[in-house]
């Protein structure tokens, strides 16, 4: 899960000709394609809460406040997500196997940096960061568990998707502390930059936390 910016795109046009209480999801179906286009600019083609390839995944539109409980969300740009469709993990798990939740406590990458609250590690885990408020640690706790994001599946795919980054530049990382400073940084921030649009960026981004 990473940082979106839901700000930097507009919505797409063929919400504006649906309406609460005249229609209904399904009606949306021609429009879909338009809808996910618009959330690849705002996700890349990663799943708006584990990450995973959207290419190679099944997936959907998820409403983060599900639809069947807040019904007046159902065409609001802010409440739509791009998930994967696995039935172990995501969007599809918060609203079939979760149990209850209240939504207001999860993590909302548009709204929140996730950042904050998880440190991805290269054997695919996430821990919860230290020094969170009691507040703070049950909404980190509580994302974790709606989402099922620390699956077993979830854990080996960041894994691998870490091993794969390694594998192109092997030992770039014990090498950075030989580099000086100034180029020390200016190569974690490209790779970060780069990193950003692929699947699994976070366990990326976060191998160079100890660097920066």
């Amino acid at each position: 899960m990473r940082k979106l910016d839901r700000a930097s795109i507009d919505a797409p046009p063929c919400l504006a000709r649906y309406q609460h209480g005249r229609d209904n999801w399904d009606d949306v179906k021609e429009d879909k394609q338009e809808i996910r286009t618009y959330l690849e600019r705002l996700q890349s083609r990663s799943c708006a809460y584990c990450e995973g390839s959207l290419d190679e995944l099944e997936q959907h539109i998820d409403h983060f406040r599900c639809k069947a409980r807040f019904p007046k969300l159902t065409f609001d740009w802010s409440n739509l997500y791009w998930s994967c469709l696995h039935d172990d993990s995501c969007g599809w798990y918060k609203d079939n196997k979760s149990a209850s939740y209240d939504p207001n406590v999860l993590i909302d990458p548009c709204q929140d940096d996730p950042d904050h609250y998880f440190r991805f590690y290269a054997d695919g885990t996430i821990p919860i960061r230290g020094g969170l408020s009691m507040a703070e640690q049950q909404r980190a706790e509580e994302t974790l568990r709606v989402f099922n994001l620390q699956n077993q599946r979830l854990n080996a795919m960041r894994q691998r998707a870490f091993e794969t980054y390694q594998a192109i530049e092997p030992g770039i990382l014990e090498a950075l502390v030989e580099f000086e400073e100034y180029e020390r940084q200016a190569f974690i921030e490209e790779e970060i930059a780069r990193a950003c649009t692929q699947p699994f960026s976070a366990v990326i981004r976060h191998s160079f936390e100890d660097l920066r």
